[in-house]
């Protein structure tokens, strides 16, 4: 498997400078962040953030034709303590954690109408995750949620996308100091689903805030994470896991914007690819800001080509404003099978097609753990089975 890797950068300001000359990435969009879509020029597929999509695809999501009919239902189950609300665009909770930075993000914010507010009380601490499921009906649907946690709770958040639709939606995560949250958003859509959402999250002081992203179905899936600060000794980690099947697009572009000092960001996703025209972007924009000093942070994307016909594109950028940082690195890996690994299997009798099934199955499992949810990752290990059954078939 072909790698390119930056080595870690020190605390020292050669080291920040080298790597910031490098690297000479645009993790700030072409255009402010704005909540109205007026402010964003309808994409042409030139611009550095659009270039990889397939805008005849985004069924109008992009240019202001796709006209909201209803297509999307939500179902919240939450333990008890947790309150769940259904408030309006003039609710000042929405928002807090980041503005859209697109154009279908701030057509999204204006087209919604109602939004959804999960709060965890401070101090509580949940046994049982929320779950949040996401059907889609057919039809075009904006979306608004927001999950927010009180100084010191910790949950679990899975959010569960099925059905077919074309949704553009907004996500807010908003972590008080010291809280703990872990959130699983899980893409399985029909065939023909079109999906486009902007992830973000601000973590408080002293807060965790854990990720891990899993996009299997759908015809289109673009997904934009982003981390902000609130406060020193945050911690992000961003897990995200991929099958990309024939004729799919799936589209994952993150940012972590180390804004405070003293916090720590950590990104692993991998993805496995296979079937005529498969495509797979993968954006991992991390931005150290000159008043981050302390700064801890790592960045890696590794790809799997099951097939012919399967593309990747993978982007670790990595912009350092200060040396005075703990770390910083990024990595990105795309290849076909490690012929050693199956010659090493298939020589203990393991049958060529098994000895494939293990070897995907290995490169997934490290992200599969950290769902923590044993519903879920019994459910997705399912999945990859069945993925790798069908390419075998």
């Amino acid at each position: 498997m072909a790698e390119a890797q930056n080595s870690p950068v020190g605390s020292t300001t050669a080291g920040a400078i080298a790597v910031a000359a490098e690297s000479t990435v645009a993790t700030r969009m072409s255009a402010p962040p704005s909540q109205d879509v007026a402010d964003f020029p309808v994409p042409h597929g030139r611009e550095e953030e659009w270039r990889f999509t397939p805008l005849e695809r985004l069924r109008g999501l992009h240019d202001g034709t796709a006209v909201a009919t209803g297509g999307v239902k939500v179902d919240v189950q939450a333990p008890e303590g947790v309150t769940v609300e259904t408030v309006g665009r003039d609710d000042a909770r929405l928002g807090r954690a980041g503005t859209p930075v697109d154009r279908v993000a701030a057509q999204a914010y204006c087209a919604f109408e109602q939004a959804g507010v999960v709060t965890v009380p401070k101090e509580t601490v949940l046994t049982e995750p929320i779950r949040i499921a996401v059907h889609g009906e057919g039809g075009t649907a904006y979306g608004h949620q927001v999950i927010e946690l009180g100084a010191f709770a910790e949950a679990i958040v899975v959010i569960d996308h099925t059905g077919d639709a074309v949704l553009a939606a907004n996500v807010e995560y908003v972590l008080g100091d010291g809280a703990q949250l872990t959130v699983v958003s899980v893409q399985d859509w029909d065939d023909k689903a079109v999906h486009v959402a902007q992830h973000n999250a601000l973590v408080g002081r002293d807060a965790s805030f854990k990720s891990v992203v899993v996009t299997f179905g759908g015809d289109l899936v673009r997904l934009h994470p982003r981390v902000a600060y609130a406060g020193p000794g945050g911690e992000a980690e961003l897990f995200g896991l991929y099958f990309t099947e024939a004729g799919q697009h799936q589209e994952h572009r993150l940012l972590v914007d180390h804004n405070v000092p003293h916090c720590k960001s950590n990104v692993v996703y991998k993805g496995a690819l296979q079937g005529q025209d498969a495509h797979a972007v993968w954006i991992g924009d991390v931005l150290i800001e000159a008043s981050a000093e302390g700064t801890d942070t790592y960045e890696m994307n590794r790809n799997l080509v099951l097939t012919d016909g399967a593309r990747v594109d993978s982007v670790p950028n990595l912009e350092i404003e200060t040396g005075e940082i703990v770390g910083a690195g990024h990595a990105s890996a795309t290849g076909r099978f490690d012929d050693e690994q199956l010659f090493y299997l298939m020589a203990r009798g393991i049958p060529q097609e098994e000895a494939r099934r293990l070897v995907v199955r290995g490169f997934f499992a490290e992200l599969v753990q950290q769902i923590g949810v044993p519903d879920i990752e019994a459910r997705l290990l399912a999945k990859i089975e069945e993925e790798l059954e069908a390419s075998a078939a």
